[in-house]
């Protein structure tokens, strides 16, 4: 039986991470496109973008260190 590794734990962890960071981005991206008053619902190409971006960065910066 193969024992996982514990960066298996990890990248979940990580991906958890990534994705919230994503959400957490057109969330408050979509909240304050709708309080413009502003016509069309939704949310923006640049939101998305902005979203892409900080799933990017937090995917980068939680990456495991070297193993010891």
């Amino acid at each position: 039986m193969a024992v996982p590794s514990p960066n298996v734990k990890d990248r979940g962890l990580r991906t958890f991470i990534t994705v919230l960071a994503g959400l957490a981005v057109i969330y408050f991206g979509a909240t304050g496109h709708r309080s413009s008053g502003g016509e069309g619902d939704g949310i923006s190409g640049g939101v998305v973008l902005l979203a892409l971006l900080a799933s990017a960065l937090a995917w980068n910066l939680t990456k495991p260190g070297p193993a010891k």
